[in-house]
């Protein structure tokens, strides 16, 4: 068995696929939840936990960590991936679709963070990688739930970094920008500087190395993996 347990969210397919092989392939035991059940057949492939059940449900992320250290014993990675949230115009968007947006883009990182720091605090340490999006500073108003709440998510990040830090528990985020698991627009194109969407095995392996102890000195971050579409430095 390898010495290293990852749990990766929303891992059946394009980032969070990415990440669990990624990370399979650098010697982690991984443990996998998606709402759609991609995650049991990737984890067959893997050789790692599968379960079906959603990032915004408390009880789903208590039995994938329950899980995980009921077949490994240890957990040394998160990831915490998820899906997207509502869309729309900016005061057309109703309090339920904000209020979910809450729970799938901050309060699921804020609940997952619950459950394993006293699991890393125990061990000596661990690290945990949110996928962000590269709109948290530069708001579009395509993605106004997005934009605004995972801002805020960028915040609790630089909090709890402080505050585990002197522990060895480090926290970052990562904010990718257009990906290839989506369909290519001309317009989109044009404003990204290297003229391409980003490869989701790019994003992997920036979260792999952010996870390992090679990045052991960077926490409360946010890594832009966007092209150069952000424009603010």
């Amino acid at each position: 068995m390898s010495e290293k347990v990852a749990i990766i969210t929303a891992a059946g397919k394009g980032i969070g696929a990415a990440i669990a092989r990624e990370l399979a392939a650098s010697d982690y035991q991984v443990s996998l939840l998606s709402s759609s059940g991609g995650a049991l057949t990737l984890a067959q492939e893997l050789g790692g936990i599968g379960m079906t059940g959603s990032v915004t449900a408390p009880e789903d992320l208590a039995r994938l960590v329950e899980s995980t250290l009921a077949r490994y014993g240890r957990i040394d990675a998160v990831v915490n991936n998820t899906g997207h949230p509502p869309k729309g115009e900016l005061l057309n968007i109703s309090d339920a679709d904000w209020h979910f947006g809450l729970d799938l883009l901050v309060l699921n990182v804020v609940r997952m963070a619950r459950l394993v720091t006293p699991v890393f605090l125990g061990q000596g340490g661990g690290a945990i990688v949110n996928i962000s999006t590269f709109a948290a500073f530069e708001p579009e108003a395509g993605f106004p739930v997005s934009s605004s709440l995972r801002s805020a998510l960028a915040g609790f990040v630089k909090l709890y970094a402080d505050r585990y830090a002197a522990d060895g528990i480090r926290m970052n985020n990562v904010l990718p920008g257009y990906m290839d698991n989506y369909p290519e627009s001309a317009a989109n194109l044009a404003k990204i500087p290297m003229k391409r969407y980003a490869q989701v095995e790019e994003v992997a392996k920036t979260v792999r190395f952010l996870l390992s102890d090679d990045a052991g000195y960077i926490t409360g971050q946010n890594i832009r993996v966007d092209g150069g579409i952000t424009h603010s430095i």
